[in-house]
């Protein structure tokens, strides 16, 4: 039975807990953030279109949408790293997973903008990728070089420790850093 002493252990630890996803929500939103922003950079001035600050706000909505779908599916398919494969082999399969989500995501995405625009929503999907299934996996190709770091870098946080994967990719902090 929980008593009001025992509940008030919890609290700080469920407050760390959320610190803590919100933390990984908003530096992976900032990472998906800087792909997009830099893909639908390139796409504009490769069709030589007047650069809309609008459009970036579209790329930085499907950031944090794909965050929050990539932190959804690590929530229900959590990544492992197996010592005797090391990083790459154990998360290659997972990568593959994600990136469906990611996929998925897309599909859902470009069916909402038909409804949005009076189109069916089941045509609308189907229209993702201009039709072309070399398109959609042109795509798929980006969306995983795009996941595949960030889930190394998770895999190296399993792997090593919060503090040394840091101090590894940033170096130590000095103690009046902290």
């Amino acid at each position: 039975m929980n008593t009001p002493a025992s509940s008030e252990g919890h609290l700080p630890s469920i407050k760390k807990k959320v610190e803590a996803e919100a933390k990984e929500a908003l530096a992976l939103t900032a990472y998906f953030a800087t792909w997009f922003c830099a893909i639908t950079f390139l796409a504009v001035t490769n069709l030589q279109h007047p650069v809309s600050l609008s459009i970036f706000g579209i790329a930085l909505i499907k950031a944090g949408l794909c965050a929050k779908f990539m932190l959804i599916a690590q929530a229900i398919f959590p990544i492992k790293v197996s010592k005797n494969n090391g990083i790459i082999k154990s998360l290659f399969l997972e990568s593959l997973f994600y990136i469906f989500v990611v996929l998925s995501l897309n599909y859902v995405e470009a069916g909402i903008d038909g409804l949005m625009h009076g189109k069916n929503f089941i045509d609308a999907m189907a229209s993702f990728g201009q039709k072309n299934p070399l398109h959609v996996l042109a795509m798929t190709i980006v969306y995983w070089l795009i996941v595949w770091p960030y889930l190394v870098l998770v895999g190296l946080r399993l792997a090593l420790g919060e503090d040394t994967t840091m101090n590894i990719l940033f170096g130590k902090r000095d103690s009046s850093d902290q």
